[in-house]
């Protein structure tokens, strides 16, 4: 089972963090600042989804594997990975003070969820910490 989302991906370790929200959200600049603080890029602007053995896959499509639009400098081309496992959704916009836990089933595979405004200063910083809270990180 697969599926092509409109998602930014990165992964931290060995686990990947799929960035969702609408165009011009922000989500190939959250994970600019993230393989600026040793991500790598896994897919910009579209994931392949696919599912394996009961875990949840992100992947490039093979036409834009390793690019990324930087803007203001155009598409350039990063390291990336594939076939990383997802361990969190991270859903743009403006954030609670207090948010319950909160997970979303992609292709039925249930994932946490944190929502986050990619426009603090913070913002990266959450990410891995999220990845923490949830015991995600490698």
């Amino acid at each position: 089972m697969s599926d092509l989302i409109h998602a930014t991906a990165v992964a931290i370790g060995d686990r990947a963090v799929l960035i969702t929200g609408a165009s011009g959200a922000g989500k190939s600049d959250l994970a600019l600042r993230l393989i600026d603080r040793g991500a790598t890029l896994i897919s910009d602007d579209q994931v392949l989804l696919t599912v394996k053995d009961g875990t949840l896959e992100a992947s490039p499509p093979e036409r834009i594997a390793g690019k990324m639009e930087v803007r203001g400098l155009g598409i350039l081309s990063f390291d990336h990975r594939a076939g990383v496992p997802v361990a969190l959704l991270v859903e743009l916009g403006r954030t609670q003070r207090m948010p319950e836990p909160a997970r979303e089933a992609l292709l039925e595979v249930a994932i946490p969820k944190a929502l986050i405004d990619p426009f603090e200063q913070s913002a990266p910083i959450k990410v891995e910490l999220a990845l923490e809270h949830w015991g995600l990180r490698p």
